[in-house]
């Protein structure tokens, strides 16, 4: 996924302290979340499917300074359901 590490660690630091098991804990429901999101809108076929999945995949990017998948999502915002060009870049933003 392509953020800056550097800031996530540091928010989860400020927020969490001290525990690596719960940083690890809230980045796999990070990237869950992610994928998830990802599977509504491949799956979406009304345009307010698409456009759900698409601003909550924006808000948990932007959550975390995701700029790469925040881009990816506004890019499917835009988009009309289905449009591949905006799933693959959510899917190159996830990987």
């Amino acid at each position: 996924m392509a953020f800056d590490p550097g800031y996530m660690e540091a928010a989860l630091a400020a927020a969490l302290g001290d525990d690596p098991a719960l940083v690890r804990e809230l980045r796999m429901a990070f990237t869950e979340s992610a994928a998830a999101q990802l599977v509504a809108l491949e799956r979406a076929h009304h345009a307010t499917e698409w456009t759900r999945a698409a601003y909550r995949l924006r808000g948990l990017a932007a959550s975390f300074d995701a700029t790469e998948l925040m881009a990816a999502a506004e890019q499917a915002v835009a988009a009309p359901p289905g449009d591949r060009h905006a799933l693959a870049a959510v899917r190159a933003a996830i990987d």
